[in-house]
């Protein structure tokens, strides 16, 4: 296992660059390839402390789009009138609220992970069901075509989660940014084009009654 540099290239570029975080650019080498993130689109970041992917994604959307983060965290960052932060658990997150900000969303984004244990299967088994949680609210605000990226650490539960996104997205790219750790075992799962779920379980796609776009 390599040597942990905390102040590495890109913590470095990040604090030139004025992002809070250094993942910022696991997301920018994603955004540069695939192109997710749109002027004017409507993005869902969640588990989104400190901050820097929704910093990246304001800057994409432009003043038409709009960008809602979750997370348990406080943030710590001001951000402009398009970006709205809702502090709350995504276990406990009523999808249905997020109808609030817009009526679906082009792009959903999860950089979660779990609190490490630093034993393998626990840590990977807690980040796959974190993973899982993102792609239940996915498919419920996601629009049809929409994008869903998320990080996941692999391990025995991987491959289920994987066939799972196989089945709800035309694509999926599995993706190892430069700017992650050599040393960790995290990945990034890229759903490309949401199909439409006509064989969703209650469990995954929960229906939700209109809720007015009052913050539009």
């Amino acid at each position: 296992m390599g040597k942990f540099r905390p102040r590495d290239y890109y913590f470095k570029k990040a604090k030139r660059e004025k992002y809070v975080a250094r993942s910022v650019y696991k997301l920018e080498e994603i955004q540069k390839k695939y192109r997710i993130i749109r002027r004017g689109s409507r993005v869902l970041d969640l588990g989104c402390a400190p901050g820097s992917w929704l910093q990246y994604a304001e800057e994409k959307v432009g003043p038409k789009g709009v960008v809602v983060g979750v997370d348990l965290q406080e943030i710590r960052k001001d951000f402009g009138p398009r970006v709205f932060i809702l502090r709350e658990d995504v276990y406990e997150l009523d999808p249905c609220r997020l109808k609030k900000y817009s009526p679906s969303f082009d792009v959903v984004l999860s950089d979660m992970a779990p609190a490490t244990t630093g034993i393998g299967f626990v840590d990977s088994t807690r980040s796959v069901q974190l993973a899982k949680r993102a792609l239940e609210i996915g498919l419920e605000v996601l629009k049809d075509d929409g994008f869903f990226l998320c990080k996941v650490f692999e391990g025995e539960d991987f491959p289920q989660f994987l066939r799972r996104c196989r089945r709800a997205f035309e694509r999926v790219k599995i993706v190892k940014p430069k700017a992650s750790r050599k040393e960790s075992r995290e990945i990034y799962l890229l759903g490309m084009g949401k199909k439409d779920q006509p064989h969703a379980t209650k469990e995954e796609v929960t229906p939700c009654q209109d809720i007015p776009s009052g913050a539009l």
